[in-house]
């Protein structure tokens, strides 16, 4: 099977968040078929949704032999190990891995999106993405990640 370069968005804010990440990056390495190119910097970002802690977010590329229904079961799994409870929309939450990009394929189902549909909208997807795929260009807008970042407000991002 041809190997596809996937980028995901990580997320925490409950618990030990950092240590959360790290984790999930360890599992993510040793699933069979997933190699981690590339990690970006982790990022304390403003929530977005109710009341919450702040968040950690980041983003890693990976070269994967999944389709991509299967490295959304892989996720979602690795999100329900690491204690993700799905209780209110944009929630906090102990750990989140979204899909952001799969080379450049454009995909619309019942439960995933690809490109993800909000990720243009978002800082904390953004500047971690920017840092680690400046040029990979996102397949609907035709705009490079480092282009789309300077459309929107990245004051709620910092470097930890």
């Amino acid at each position: 099977m041809k190997s596809k370069q996937a980028a995901i968005g990580l997320g925490s804010n409950l618990g030990d968040s950092l240590t959360i990440l790290k984790t999930a990056l360890d599992i993510l390495n040793n699933t069979p078929g997933i190699v981690i190119n590339s990690i970006s910097s982790w990022y304390q970002t403003v929530p977005i949704g109710p009341p919450q802690p702040n968040y950690i977010n980041g983003c890693v590329l990976l070269e994967v032999q999944q389709t991509p229904q299967e490295l959304l079961e892989i996720l979602l799994g690795i999100e329900t190990q690491l204690g993700r409870v799905r209780q209110e929309r944009w929630g906090a939450r102990t750990l989140d891995l979204d899909i952001l990009l799969i080379d450049d394929l454009i995909l619309n189902t019942s439960n995933l999106v690809i490109p993800h549909p909000a990720m243009t909208e978002r800082c904390f997807v953004l500047v971690p993405l920017a840092e680690i795929a400046p040029h990979w260009i996102h397949p609907v807008m035709g705009k490079s990640i480092s282009s789309l970042i300077n459309t929107i407000n990245i004051s709620g991002v910092s470097p930890i």
